[in-house]
């Protein structure tokens, strides 16, 4: 693929001297006169605009762009008020430069946007959160260079994905590129598979056999779920890394191979290096370079985009009529929390498009469980202490956890919208229940101290009862919560003559929380 870069001739001198600076590139360039449109060249890959961008030329170009396969646009900008963020939104540019202009800078920014562009043909990486550029952009610097590569994030956040591109990228990349998942490999065969065997070297080695790092000789080795792989394995993968040679099983010889390792997990390595779970040493030798993947949940703007790639995809794929998504629908799909990351989005919209072929997708036809908000559940962290039971126990665990850790998350919720609440209502005079008239006749309410939290009790019919000032909180009307709750300490402490561990004990809270009620209501001691 040509790859090729377009510039207007808005403003000649400018069109070409871009042209010698992205030539020096290695990118072919095709200047575009008034009369010519993008269509009009085969493999566009970059639109610069070299001024009037305030002209329907350059509007009706950058949309070109934009149909056309979502190329990138960069322009350059007479004024810094042309530069201004609405402008860059009207003409969906991904760069402006004022001039004058660095011509080599312009160059420099181009070639990593056709960079971006290819990886996200190559790997299938879609994104334009500044989460995802980040990433982007990474996987473009990293991607040259031999280094171990450790990549992080969620369950279906797409790392086998970055590793494909990164190794597309690579000079490896007209090499093996080998994928191993380590969780899917069971402890025994698990370094036969690496590092081969030898013939006879266990029971069923009827011949001898290489392993994964043989195979990607001169490649890249991407080692997935690199967290459940056991300790003596990681032993010998760390002096692989090392050493760049190994033993198959059964051998007797050193075997030198050129292999670039990226790995991957979904667990907290850092916290499986301080229970013993993983070595500290390869976890340092792994993480020479990282790359973190963000949840779904936190790049929520880039799901107008995958759907409409997952929607081309599969109606590709099953030949079948593509979807649309009505407004309402596509509202629905960005209020979800999506647990399950990419993987869960595209196996929806893999599930619509072929159940309803060529129909417009309504709130209504999306599953229940998506269109109420659905499961809300975290991932999981990792089950503290040991190996975190054994197979059949886990899944249970691990479920507990999830709903402890939502469980905690409503919590919070339900304390922010109170603390918004009193925000709006700073002194709101409190509405007793039913189960007090004389509350809502007017008539003071008493409530002896000291009492269980909550116990409010009505005077006795007796109105004319004396009422021990000493050990009685009194509500009258207009009195508010802190009101009460100043009352409350104010008798709880002159109970116990001034000691605050005693009057907290009474009152059903820490002593460190009573101080610090007695500093806010300026209670005298």
């Amino acid at each position: 693929m040509a790859e090729r870069v377009l510039i207007t001739t808005t403003d000649l001198e400018a069109a070409v001297r871009l042209r010698d600076a992205f030539g020096a590139h290695k990118h072919p360039v095709e200047l575009l006169t008034p009369s010519e449109d993008i269509v009009d060249v085969e493999d566009p890959a970059l639109l610069v605009l070299t001024g009037a961008l305030d002209q329907k030329r350059a509007r009706r170009l950058a949309a070109e762009a934009a149909a056309l396969d979502r190329i990138p646009v960069i322009a350059l900008a007479e004024t810094a008020a042309e530069a201004e963020p609405a402008m860059r939104a009207r003409l969906g540019l991904q760069d402006v430069f004022v001039k004058p202009v660095d011509y080599e800078d312009v160059a420099l920014a181009g070639t990593r946007l056709i960079q971006r562009r290819r990886l996200r043909a190559i790997t299938g990486i879609v994104g334009e959160t500044d989460a995802m550029l980040e990433v982007l952009e990474r996987i473009t610097q990293i991607a040259p260079v031999n280094s171990t590569v450790l990549i992080t994030g969620e369950s279906g956040t797409g790392k086998e994905l970055v590793a494909r591109g990164i190794h597309a990228l690579s000079p490896r990349r007209h090499r093996p590129f080998i994928a191993a998942n380590v969780a899917a490999l069971a402890d025994t065969l698990l370094e036969s598979e690496l590092f081969g065997h030898e013939k006879g070297a266990f029971t069923g080695a009827v011949a001898q056999r290489k392993g994964f790092f043989e195979l990607a000789h001169g490649g890249t080795l991407f080692l997935d779920e690199i967290g459940e792989m056991p300790l003596a394995t990681q032993t010998k993968l760390l002096r692989v890394l090392e050493q760049r040679e190994f033993m198959r099983v059964g051998g007797e010889e050193a075997i030198r191979v050129d292999v670039r390792v990226l790995a991957a997990t979904n667990q907290d390595l850092r916290h499986q290096v301080e229970t013993g779970e993983f070595r500290r040493d390869l976890y340092f030798r792994l993480n020479v370079l990282n790359i973190a993947l963000p949840p779904l949940r936190e790049r929520q703007q880039d799901i107008p985009l995958l759907v409409d790639d997952f929607v081309l995809q599969t109606s590709r794929e099953h030949d079948l009529a593509p979807i649309s998504i009505s407004p309402d629908a596509m509202a629905v799909l960005l209020e979800y929390a999506w647990p399950g990351n990419i993987r869960e989005l595209r196996n929806l919209i893999e599930s619509m498009v072929v159940m309803m072929p060529g129909r417009t997708i309504s709130p209504a036809d999306i599953p229940p469980g998506i269109r109420g908000g659905g499961s809300r559940l975290l991932p999981a962290p990792p089950l503290p202490g040991g190996d975190g039971g054994d197979d059949s126990t886990r899944p249970a665990l691990e479920f507990i956890f999830r709903m402890l850790l939502q469980l905690r998350v409503d919590v919070e919720d339900l304390k922010r919208g109170f603390d918004e609440y009193r925000e709006r209502h700073p002194d709101p005079t409190p509405a007793l229940p039913y189960a007090y008239p004389a509350a809502a006749l007017g008539r003071d309410v008493s409530l002896p101290y000291p009492a269980g939290p909550g116990w409010l009790e009505e005077e006795a019919e007796g109105d004319d009862e004396e009422i021990d000032e000493d050990r009685t909180v009194v509500y009258r009307p207009g009195m508010t919560m802190r009101d009460l709750e100043k009352e409350a300490i104010t008798a709880a402490l002159r109970e116990v003559g001034g000691k605050r561990r005693a009057a907290a004990e009474i009152l059903g809270i820490g002593e460190r929380t009573l101080y610090r009620k007695i500093k806010e209501y300026g209670i005298p001691l």
